[in-house]
């Protein structure tokens, strides 16, 4: 008897690029050429690296699912650095993505891939550690020269004093001795608990 069976077919992988510009002028022409050759969908979104919203990032991601393939041209045409290129690598990871780093030939769908990944997330990791180390041991260091960290006061000690001999005579006038001062009443209080401390 003839096999009746029909074979259900895989629904076919995606590899969505994602690209972004600074500024509408800029013409990554190079870049969508090469990432055409290789992708199915390409996303162009126009903002500032700093920008901590991507609309077009997130539409993007939503269409990706397991074993879809998100491409970039270069790390610092989709990310804000290579911390956040390879922390957003994680999550996608995580979620059946492949990641792939076109320039740098980068593709987490393979062995050689991952094991490079995983160095660049190791280096990452390890310059991240050693930069906060360096920076508590200089702020260690400032105190104990006596250096004030942080910002600076925003009132004076004279205004402070003046606050603080006011405020004992009459608790009420906090909000009109702020507003003389050009402050809120939440800083007067913060500096004057701070100056107490201090002097």
């Amino acid at each position: 008897m003839e096999d009746q069976s029909t074979e259900f077919s895989k629904p076919k992988m995606k590899k969505i690029a994602y690209l972004r510009v600074s500024t509408a002028e800029q013409r990554p022409d190079r870049q969508i050429d090469g990432l055409k050759m290789m992708c199915d969908e390409i996303h162009i979104e126009t903002l500032s690296a700093v920008s901590r919203r991507r609309p077009v990032y997130d539409q993007v991601l939503a269409l990706l699912g397991p074993g879809d393939t998100l491409v970039v041209w270069d790390l610092d045409k989709a990310f804000r650095s290579v911390v956040d290129a390879l922390v957003e690598g994680e999550k996608l990871r995580k979620r059946g993505v492949h990641f792939l780093i076109a320039n740098l030939r980068i593709d987490t769908s393979t062995p050689g891939g991952i094991f490079v990944y995983t160095i660049m997330s190791a280096l990452a990791e390890f310059e991240r550690r050693t930069l906060s180390q360096r920076t508590k041991e200089g702020l260690a260091a400032a105190r104990r020269r006596g250096a004030k960290i942080g910002r600076p006061s925003k009132l004076t000690q004279t205004q402070l004093q003046d606050a603080q001999r006011r405020l004992r005579a009459d608790r009420k006038a906090l909000g009109k001795i702020a507003t003389e001062c050009g402050v809120a009443p939440w800083t007067l209080t913060r500096a004057l608990r701070r100056w107490q401390l201090t002097y």
